[in-house]
């Protein structure tokens, strides 16, 4: 069994310990992509998930969205054989709280802290800021084997480091799979996900839905043609900096609405528009001559992914259209199999969108608090698949859908 290392400058919670790992392969453990190869890193990613690959993950590095003072200081796990070549990684951080996650642990930090424990700091692999079901444990030919031992190095530098818990958020079904065999618990949550079932134009997608979600649809789409408001998606050398200069302020309007803070910092987007423009739809609503809201989006392999949105002025439907409508005509016109737009969001499912079970994966050192967070997860568990049940029971499609 060979040792983890950790390279210069690592997280102050990291040591020189030495979890089990594949014979022949070594684990190190470092605090930038900047040290890795792009086309190495991307050579573990299936398909090429847009939130996986290097340049999305070190955008959010050099423009300090994480890092530094923000709560997610990165501290990646990679793993090598004797010769050198990256077998495996973990897109991996050392957690200062539980905000940006889409996975809610305040409950579990409260009472471990009420009982005397400090709960932060933890290790969550995950993609910052991003609620989107995915390969985690990544690995050359995505190797079961090789998966499971990075899980394994996980559990082992957080014990060996006094780290409470890890944690690993949005799973793949192959990844649940792997750590489910290893005793990590498994925690459901529920997404909203609109299927594409051969549709050749929107008008198909509509004609398979109820008629009043149909005509719903119709007159909310027919509002805002009536007030003037036209569409724009945008891919590519299409989108400028004027583009992102304007959508910069969407985000922080949306931020502003829900007192929140600002994760992403206006040179995220600057980053992604120059190393990812080809994977990127931005859509852009624009009313006598002013573009006046936008929703950015990733394209997949065959997924659109919906992620940020914003306006500067308010008009009834807006929101739906330019987040959920849109999404779908994109999706139809470019034969993408689905579009994932994000957490939450009841009112999705009117307009198309199922109920999609979720997953992510925990591991708690403190055996008594890991017992009493599994007995909760039972419970949480059952009541989300009675809602994902009962969701679909009212489904907005004339017969129920097949996904």
């Amino acid at each position: 069994l060979s040792h983890i290392t950790v390279m210069q400058n690592p997280p102050s919670h990291a040591n020189n310990t030495a979890p089990a790992m594949a014979a022949g392969l070594t684990v190190v453990a470092i605090s930038s992509l900047g040290d890795i190869d792009p086309n190495e890193w991307d050579a573990l990613v299936p398909d090429a998930h847009p939130f996986l690959l290097h340049a999305f993950l070190l955008a959010l590095e050099e423009s300090r969205s994480v890092g530094a003072d923000t709560g997610w200081e990165p501290l990646y796990l990679t793993a090598r054989t004797q010769e050198g070549a990256l077998v495996a990684a973990l897109p991996n951080y050392v957690k200062y709280n539980s905000y940006g996650e889409y996975v809610f642990d305040h409950a579990w930090a409260n009472g471990f802290e009420r009982a005397g424990g400090h709960y932060y700091p933890k290790f969550l692999t995950a993609i910052p800021f991003t609620p989107v079901p995915g390969p985690r444990l990544l690995s050359r030919e995505q190797n079961p084997q090789l998966a499971g031992a990075m899980g394994a190095a996980l559990t082992e530098l957080a014990q060996n480091n006094d780290i409470s818990s890890a944690h690993i958020n949005f799973l793949s079904d192959a990844d649940r799979t792997v750590l489910d065999a290893q005793g990590w618990m498994i925690r459901k949550g529920v997404q909203f996900h609109w299927h594409n079932h051969g549709y050749q134009q929107f008008d198909d997608f509509l004609a398979a839905l109820s008629s009043r979600k149909r005509k719903n649809i119709r007159k909310e789409r027919k509002s805002l043609a009536d007030d003037g408001v036209r569409f724009l998606q945008l891919t590519g050398d299409d989108i400028t900096q004027q583009h992102w200069d304007k959508f910069y302020e969407f985000y922080l309007a949306t931020i502003d609405k829900k007192w929140g803070g600002a994760y992403l910092t206006r040179g995220f987007f600057d980053r992604i528009g120059q190393h990812l423009a080809d994977k990127i739809l931005l859509i852009m609503a624009e009313q006598d001559g002013d573009i006046i809201a936008g929703a950015l989006n990733f394209i997949g392999h065959d997924a659109l992914y919906g992620r940020n949105w914003g306006c500067l002025r308010e008009l009834p439907n807006l929101h739906f259209e330019t987040c959920y409508y849109q999404a779908i005509d994109f999706a139809i016109r470019t034969g993408l199999s689905r579009v994932e737009a994000g957490a939450q969001g009841i009112h999705k499912v009117q307009r198309g969108y199922v109920p999609v079970i979720t997953y992510s994966a925990h591991w708690i050192g403190h055996e008594a608090f890991s017992s009493a967070v599994q007995r909760f997860l039972e419970q949480e568990n059952r009541l989300v698949e009675d809602e994902a049940r009962i969701i679909t029971q009212h489904s907005p499609y004339r017969t129920p859908d097949p996904s």
